[in-house]
């Protein structure tokens, strides 16, 4: 019998064993297995950007209204063009000699950049093709580890358990990050791909109800795709819904949370938020759909005006 279910165990793509989705092994894994989803495209069929090359701010051919990414580290602040991140995902960069990923899931608008030294050794990232709770879910070429992003941790592989270390990422448009950061450089374009990035590939998406994919959880106070931010403190989540923030007098917003005091930046005209602490530093916090937050967040408190 034991011989018996091992050749099974073989043999049954995606099963309970947790062998063979893409070649990923996830017998470890501590997400349920059932749960894990085939975005569609194989390993890599969507590729990261691995060789990013940059233009000033004065080179970039970019509408003000164009929704970047902007990663601020060690003196240096470069944006990434959304449209670009639509068709690539992530982009294994660096920053002054320190490795950073940048990740961006269009399923959940969720953009976040994490530094890629991991276990004393420089991670690069690809996109794996399988989705956890509609969000993408990455893997690193040096161990072959899946990492959820929104979960933000190592959920199958040798390195299972480990976790990554978000750095502070804004989820804006063209015009506000270059006002706040003039010396900023610029993904470019010339990405070594074909695409066109004028073309948006998921028409209609943000602004529908429906996902792609189905989650674990889900919450019916906003709509699926409302914006929210998000910070966690000690393995506690708060959210802040740019529904209930537009409702404030004041743009800057004083808040509790774990017993610190928070300040909520946010730009109505750029649908963009910041979270600093008491010394306003800024902290580093996810913008992303309130459907994706809840779903790997269901205990989460929730700032209502």
């Amino acid at each position: 019998m034991k011989v018996l279910a091992t050749f099974f165990c073989m043999i049954i793509i995606n099963s309970a064993c947790g062998q063979g989705m893409k070649g990923f092994e996830l017998h470890n894994a501590t997400i349920p297995v059932s749960e894990i989803k085939d975005g569609g495209p194989p390993k890599d069929g969507i590729p990261s950007i691995d060789q990013p090359k940059f233009l000033k701010a004065a080179e970039a051919d970019l509408s003000a209204e164009t929704r970047v990414l902007g990663v601020k580290t060690n003196g240096i602040a470069k944006a990434y063009p959304i449209p670009i991140l639509n068709y690539h995902e992530i982009v294994n960069d660096e920053f002054g000699g320190q490795p950073v990923v940048v990740t961006y899931c269009p399923l959940c608008g969720s953009g976040v950049a994490f530094d890629a030294e991991i276990v004393d050794k420089a991670r690069a990232f690809g996109v794996s093709g399988l989705l956890y709770n509609s969000d993408v879910l990455l893997y690193d070429r040096q161990s072959e580890t899946l990492w959820s992003q929104i979960k933000m941790e190592a959920v199958a592989g040798p390195l299972v358990g480990e976790l990554l270390t978000m750095l502070p990422t804004s989820n804006t448009t063209w015009q506000d990050w270059k006002k706040r950061h003039p010396g900023t450089l610029v993904l470019s374009d010339e990405t070594g791909f074909r695409r066109n990035y004028e073309q948006n590939p998921y028409p209609g998406y943000a602004q529908s109800r429906k996902l792609y994919f189905a989650v674990e959880n889900e919450d019916s106070r906003f709509h699926p795709k409302e914006t929210v931010i998000g910070i966690e403190d000690d393995g506690k989540f708060k959210a802040y819904p740019f529904s209930e923030l537009a409702k404030t007098d004041n743009r800057t917003i004083e808040d509790q949370f774990q017993g610190k005091k928070l300040i909520i930046n946010y730009n109505e005209n750029d649908q963009s938020a910041i979270i600093l602490d008491d010394e306003k530093d800024e902290l580093p916090a996810l913008t992303t759909f309130w459907f994706a937050w809840y779903a790997f967040h269901p205990e989460t408190e929730v700032f209502q005006h």
